[in-house]
């Protein structure tokens, strides 16, 4: 119990930004097909660095013409149905892995969220 509280109590005093710059699901799910360092390449997928507001298939990469054509712009909402099924959201795109778990995709978007110039 003693170190529940512990815990709880570091959570709580740690600010909300730290807490959301969590980038360890996104390092353990997404880190070998996406670089997220402003002005890297793409690896097997695109970089991810200021996603959050970007168009879709609008960075360097060669995107499926469904992701082209999507004319999805990123907003948490929109990665959060993205990770959750991306074939459903943009049928025919390239990105073959999901993230099932909703506490990952938030911390995932979150992180992705920091990541601005």
């Amino acid at each position: 119990m003693e170190k529940w509280i512990g815990a709880a109590l570091l959570i709580a005093a740690t600010p909300l930004h730290a807490q959301a710059a969590n980038d360890a699901p996104f390092k353990q799910r997404c880190a070998v097909c996406h670089d997220a360092t402003a002005g890297s390449g793409a690896r097997v997928g695109p970089n991810l660095y200021g996603i959050v507001g970007r168009k879709a298939g609008a960075a360097a990469y060669p995107y499926s013409p469904a992701m082209k054509s999507s004319a999805i712009v990123w907003t948490p909402e929109k990665l959060d149905r993205f990770l959750a099924a991306p074939g459903k959201l943009v049928p025919g795109t390239k990105m073959p892995i999901a993230v099932p778990g909703a506490a990952d995709r938030q911390a995932i978007i979150a992180y992705l969220k920091t990541l601005r110039k």
